[in-house]
């Protein structure tokens, strides 16, 4: 959520930062409710000032045995409009708070400008696309050849979007998960293991609701919880309504988790496969920090989800989002994409952001300041380090071999039991 003072004392600011994202915001129209809301409540103020003041001298006439009727009449008339100012300034309160809840996230001045995923600014490639002497199949083919992947029996038992892995390919998914969960606790992540439900307070706090609802899974019972579309959601709200200790920070969290999400916004995108399912599975990067190290922090987890790629052996870019292409809470994120060659192009396995302090103000996650001894808001980042689906996906169309078979990143090879590669299915 946006600073309220800011919005309060220069909508216009707001409005002008928000269009580089494409994001319109009447700035007047809020200035207007704004008003509104500074009359009724000096209205009210008011109100309950006078109030008090011929409650007091309701006091005194009875002392003084004087008629008190026409005193308790004039402040029960008091009462009556002061309730209905509350009323009034209630509603508008909740209706200001509506609108900034709908508020995206400014964006860092850095970030790039643009509309749509096309303007995003190349940062820098690692590794060179494998060249294939043989006819490149996608993830699907080689998967089915593996007699691996089964998208007709995760179809029959739940519905479209859902798959069944087996046999090796299954061994390695889960090799995946294991290595990066390695690979980042080896470098000062603390692993943890957090609920795969949540409330409705907690996915308000990192941004999530009310805006992308229709994108969640919602159980019917009990109806205020919901299945997690990331690990993003538990892990950070770990600091909600929090004052963190300033000797602990940052915080460096890593989890693995299946995500759920209904993709409403994403109807008709890359149904064939593994690339947009409604059940995944990612290793989540969390970093809680002061706000003079987020920076820094941001390019660690880049750093931290790179080397994952690096050691599978996988081409990929580092891209800085511009503002039309820029989640709701973040303020900077850089999407690291893999190249993928049967569609030739590098699709995204990896989305860092640093969310500034949008997600801690919505959550009340605050430090103490050590110097003045006040509480200040934090800074929260999140990332995938990354998606294990698509890093599967990853592995199957740039390690196939002619044979149908796949060969295993040396990395991997001691998670998979010292196994080179994962042999064709008999025909």
């Amino acid at each position: 959520m946006l600073d309220p003072r800011l919005l309060r004392n220069d909508p216009e600011s707001v409005a002008s930062a928000l269009a580089r994202r494409g994001f319109e915001f009447d700035a007047a129209a809020y200035r207007a409710l704004e008003e509104q809301r500074k009359a009724l409540q000096t209205r009210a103020e008011e109100l309950q000032a006078e109030r008090n003041q011929r409650s007091k001298a309701i006091g005194k006439a009875k002392v003084a045995g004087e008629d008190i009727e026409p005193l308790k009449e004039a402040v029960a008339g008091l009462g009556a409009k002061l309730d209905e100012a509350k009323t009034e300034l209630e509603a508008l309160q909740t209706r200001l708070t509506d609108i900034q809840a709908g508020l995206p996230n400014l964006p860092d001045d850095g970030m790039p400008d643009g509309e749509d995923e096309t303007d995003n600014a190349v940062i820098r490639h690692w590794g060179e696309p494998r060249s294939f002497a043989f006819e490149v199949r996608d993830h699907v083919v080689v998967g089915e050849g593996l007699a691996g992947l089964d998208a007709a029996a995760g179809a029959k038992i739940t519905g479209a979007r859902f798959t069944v892995m087996r046999g090796g390919v299954a061994r390695l998914h889960r090799a995946l998960i294991a290595y990066m969960l390695d690979i980042h606790v080896g470098t000062g992540y603390t692993e943890l293991n957090v609920p795969y439900i949540v409330n409705s307070k907690a996915l308000y706090g990192t941004g999530q609701l009310p805006k992308f609802g229709e994108d969640l899974f919602r159980l019917t019972e009990p109806e205020d919880y919901y299945l997690i579309p990331t690990a993003e959601v538990p892990v950070t709200n770990l600091v909600a309504d929090e004052i963190v200790p300033d000797e602990q920070l940052p915080l460096r969290y890593v989890a693995h988790t299946p995500c759920f999400r209904a993709e409403a916004g994403a109807a008709g995108r890359d149904v064939r496969g593994m690339i947009r399912q409604h059940q995944f599975e990612k290793v989540e990067l969390i970093n809680i920090a002061r706000p003079d190290e987020s920076d820094a922090c941001h390019e660690a987890m880049l750093a931290s989800a790179e080397r994952v790629l690096q050691g599978l052996e996988l081409a990929y870019r580092v891209v800085d989002l511009c503002g039309g292409d820029i989640g709701f809470a973040a303020a900077r994120t850089y999407d690291i994409e893999v190249w993928l060659p049967s569609q030739q192009t590098y699709r995204e396995i990896s989305s860092i952001s640093n969310t500034r302090d949008f997600q801690a103000r919505r959550m009340g996650a605050r430090y103490r300041d050590p110097e003045t001894g006040k509480p200040r808001l934090l800074h929260t980042l999140n990332g995938s380090g990354v998606a294990a689906g698509r890093a599967l996906v990853a592995i199957l169309e740039n390690h196939q071999q002619a044979d149908g078979s796949v060969a295993i990143p040396k990395a991997l090879q001691p998670y998979m039991g010292g196994i080179e590669a994962i042999a064709a299915a008999a025909d």
